[in-house]
């Protein structure tokens, strides 16, 4: 590939959107934890640390359904926001990211969630942990803080690497965006 098509392909990467991906993974990242670790696996709900709600009582439980369903529903509200991003990006003719930022910035967003998640409610708030149907959780809370770090990383450096590749490998084309 000539260096004025590296180059175009990486001036193309920078200005593609990355808000919308970066919410996509955020919101996406907390349905997977409140369906995986709050419905199916059952280790923890919201307050389930908390002492005040135990999940073994009827009225901890609805307590935590309840918290759960709030904490469903600010995740659902970034899937919301990152879908209307979306669609204004599309409407002002922005390129569509290339498959390599999109899915880098999902794997940031997802990190962040775990890092953000599982330092202040499993941390600082100690409102519940990864695992609260174990006695000491701390073992779990670190595993869950190192797998968001390393989806950060791994996500900020697969978004890196669609500057670098040709434009055909990074997901982008020599065609011009269809008009809406």
């Amino acid at each position: 590939m000539s260096r004025a098509r590296q180059a175009d392909a990486s001036d193309r990467a920078a200005r593609t959107p990355r808000a919308p991906a970066l919410l996509w993974g955020l919101g996406l990242g907390g349905f997977l934890d409140g369906i995986v670790l709050h419905q199916l696996l059952q280790w923890h709900h919201m307050l389930t640390s908390t002492g005040e709600h135990p999940a073994r009582t009827v009225a901890g439980l609805e307590t935590n359904t309840l918290a759960d369903g709030f904490f469903h529903l600010a995740t659902w509200i970034c899937v919301a926001v990152a879908m209307a991003l979306t669609v204004r990006a599309w409407q002002r003719g922005a390129l569509a990211p290339p498959w390599r930022i999109h899915g880098g910035m999902l794997l940031v967003g997802w990190g962040a969630f775990n890092l953000v998640e599982g330092l202040v409610d499993h941390v600082i708030l100690g409102i519940h942990h990864v695992r609260d149907d174990l006695g000491g959780p701390l073992g779990w809370d670190l595993a869950f803080l190192a797998l968001g770090a390393l989806q950060v990383a791994a996500g900020l450096a697969l978004a890196r690497t669609a500057q670098r590749v040709p434009a055909a490998d990074a997901g982008l084309s020599d065609r011009a965006p269809r008009p809406a």
